[in-house]
């Protein structure tokens, strides 16, 4: 069951990504919700680093630390991707 919430959160995390960046995207959604389980991940590595990993109630900081890393991956990753194959980024 933790490997489907991983990929749950992972596919939520990166389109909220996505929707955040400014301009088009052009990596597959297979990729971006890989991206989204990676901000997961290091978002809560950062938290628990700050310790804020574990509050009472929602844990909003571990959430916005998530979405954060999330950003920054899928913007990495598309950049690379569309070097890859050899299409510039376009600008908004």
């Amino acid at each position: 069951m933790g490997w489907l919430w991983a990929i749950i959160v992972g596919f939520v995390l990166g389109l909220l990504a996505k929707a955040i960046i400014p301009g088009k995207q052009h990596s597959p959604l297979w990729l971006t919700t890989i991206c989204g389980i990676l901000g997961a991940i290091a978002g809560n590595a950062i938290a628990r680093g700050f310790g804020v990993d574990e509050t009472a109630g929602i844990d909003w900081a571990r959430h916005a630390f998530q979405l954060a890393a999330a950003v920054v991956i899928v913007f990495l990753v598309d950049m690379a991707y569309m070097t890859m194959r050899g299409k510039k980024r376009e600008r908004a």
